[in-house]
C-alpha cells in the first residue's frame, strides 16, 4: 500500500469526536516528517464523507486550510456538532485528540 492510501486508511478511523494532527497521521503513515504531504491528500480528498478530512488538525489545535465551502468557519461548526472541545480559536487537543 502506498504513502496516500495509507493515508487515507487511517483518517477514515478517526472518530467523531477527536481530531488528528497532519503530523500524527504522517507518522502512523510511516513517513513522520510529511506533514505536507498530508495536508495535500486531505485538501484533494476523493472520498470524503467516508475519510473524514475535516477530523485533521495543526499540531497545535489550530483549524487550518478546509477546501469544502465555508472553509475553517463550516470546519469549526461541523467539529462542535461531532464534540470536539475548543479553547477559544484552537481544539482543546488534551481531551479531543485521537489516541491511537
Amino acid at each position: 500500500m502506498n504513502f496516500k492510501d495509507k493515508v487515507y486508511k487511517i483518517t477514515k478511523k478517526i472518530p467523531k469526536g477527536k481530531v488528528a494532527t497532519y503530523g500524527q497521521i504522517a507518522r502512523l503513515a510511516g513517513k513522520p516528517k510529511a506533514s505536507r504531504a498530508v495536508g495535500y491528500y486531505m485538501r484533494t480528498n476523493p472520498y470524503v464523507p467516508q475519510v473524514p478530512c475535516h477530523r485533521v488538525v495543526g499540531v497545535t489545535g489550530k483549524l487550518i486550510g478546509y477546501s469544502a465551502k465555508g472553509g475553517v468557519v463550516s470546519k469549526r461548526k461541523i467539529l462542535i456538532s461531532e464534540g470536539v472541545c475548543f479553547k477559544k480559536e484552537r481544539i482543546d487537543l488534551s481531551k479531543s485528540q485521537w489516541k491511537k
